[in-house]
């Protein structure tokens, strides 16, 4: 691997890297993603990495459950996972050996002496890429998210005096989402959107603080984005 995609491979660790699964013996890990098995079954240690969307992951061999992966190692597992995120809807397992040397597996089919950011052959699963019915069916949820929040918004249930957001900001404007986060001077730190819907539900509503996990919250948000789409994000603008 040469020092260009190291450094490459460092900068998008952040993107690629969603969690580690600890592994031990020959058991197999279960949920959403390939379905992989540890190397100690093969006379040797080895931990599992998943990528973010769970169908991509890397087996380390040489590695023991419940040890960090050396930095090298773990810069060539980041690089990894980006580069097989070239294939959004598959479900891959890569294996990098003691040896250093990649092997990927993809639809029943192994290739050996893989090279980060080279060819390789997959046939298309049987789901592919999104249907056009998938696009519409995402699409609709979606909607429906950005219409409840559209409907919270000029609705006064989030608060106990009869205010509602909209008759402040009429159609979410000037609320700036664009300019988040930023040192926000009301709440003495720095805040994100959902933080200053909270305030204005908690101060110029009179209501309660949602939860982060909260839906009302996460359609109020979604709806003020909707409505600000196409507007440049300038984060920290006062």
């Amino acid at each position: 691997m040469t020092a260009r995609s190291i450094g490459w491979a460092a900068a998008l660790a952040g993107a690629a890297l969603a969690g580690v699964a600890a592994v031990g013996g020959a058991a197999e890990l279960r949920g959403a993603g390939p379905r992989v098995e540890a190397g100690e079954a093969r006379g040797w240690a080895s931990r599992t990495v998943w990528a973010c969307d769970r169908r991509k992951a890397v087996i380390v061999e040489g590695v023991r459950p419940d040890e960090k992966l050396p930095p090298a190692r773990a810069r060539l597992v980041a690089e990894l996972l980006t580069d097989l995120m070239r294939y959004c809807q598959e479900e891959i397992t890569a294996r990098v050996g003691i040896d250093e040397t990649i092997s990927v597996e993809a639809n029943g089919r192994v290739h050996h002496d893989y090279v980060p950011g080279g060819p390789l052959p997959i046939a298309k699963a049987s789901f592919g890429d999104p249907s056009p019915r998938e696009k519409q069916i995402w699409k609709a949820e979606l909607d429906r998210m950005v219409q409840e929040g559209d409907r919270l918004f000029h609705s006064d249930e989030l608060g106990t005096n009869g205010i509602a957001c909209a008759m402040c900001h009429p159609d979410a404007s000037n609320t700036h989402p664009e300019t988040y986060p930023k040192f926000q001077t009301q709440l003495k730190k720095v805040a994100l959107l959902r933080d200053m819907v909270n305030w204005c539900i908690l101060n110029p509503l009179e209501g309660s603080e949602l939860a982060e996990n909260d839906p009302r919250l996460k359609a109020v948000e979604a709806y003020i984005l909707a409505k600000r789409a196409g507007v440049a994000l300038e984060a920290g603008k006062h």
